[in-house]
């Protein structure tokens, strides 16, 4: 994207994966990984590669981890390097 959108409203309504990461502040492979294995909602069309996210959804699955006070962070320990 060459602007930087301040707020979800400046998305449509139909997100490319590069969309989600910078409107999340993720990593678009990230994105890419989460939508393969379901950990985010999306979707793809017949014979498409490529994902495509509903701005409402994604939004929707962000508010579904809400930080509570007081909760520890836990960290993975199952971090792969590529090289």
């Amino acid at each position: 994207m060459d602007r930087v959108a301040t707020s979800s409203a400046d998305y449509p309504q139909v997100l490319d994966t590069a969309m989600v990461a910078d409107m999340l502040g993720m990593n678009v492979q990230m994105v890419r990984r989460m939508a393969r294995e379901g950990t985010i909602p999306a979707y793809r069309l017949p014979g498409g590669r490529s994902f495509r996210f509903f701005r409402d959804e994604v939004l929707d699955w962000l508010k579904s981890f809400p930080v509570q006070a007081g909760a520890e962070i836990e960290v993975s320990e199952d971090i792969s390097v590529v090289e």
